[in-house]
């Protein structure tokens, strides 16, 4: 087993347990063998993508694994926007774009400068929730999901 990547103190506790446990039950109605462990890295991984995203006006990517915890947490407005307030940005906007607008090649190329500057932030990248780090699923990055280029 992975142990999980420690976040920085300042986003490690943006969501509260409460909200955690939600999360985690949500998404397992998706994912049923989403133990607990996994299910806190899985938040960990979207609270990095987050926190980067809003550090960057380059749009990033999550990955399937990723995203399916920030669909979740989108869901829940109040915290969501009380998190992006924390932050320090509006509100990091969920940006699908049509499946024709982005090649395969092109996610993937998306999805190692996701990675890239999610390291480069200073957080570490969970190879369980990252395709090419050797365990994660394949991605949707080719539908080119992204956060939003500018956060309002």
């Amino acid at each position: 087993m992975t142990p999980a990547p420690e976040l920085l103190p300042e986003v490690k506790d943006l969501i509260d347990a409460d909200l955690r446990t939600r999360l985690i039950e949500e998404v397992r109605a998706e994912w049923p063998g989403l133990g607990e462990d996994l299910g806190e890295r899985g938040i960990g991984q979207m609270v990095a993508f987050l926190a980067t995203s809003a550090r960057t006006a380059e749009p990033l990517t999550p990955s399937l694994r990723v995203d399916a915890f920030w669909h979740r947490f989108l869901l829940h407005t109040v915290p969501y926007v009380r998190f992006c307030a924390a932050l320090g940005v509006k509100f990091i906007h969920h940006v699908p774009e049509p499946a024709a607008k982005a090649g395969p090649a092109a996610g993937r190329a998306a999805m190692e400068r996701t990675k890239a500057a999610i390291r480069a932030a200073g957080y570490a990248v969970d190879p369980e929730f990252w395709p090419g780090e050797g365990v994660a699923d394949c991605t949707q990055c080719h539908a080119g999901c992204t956060d939003s280029p500018v956060n309002t």
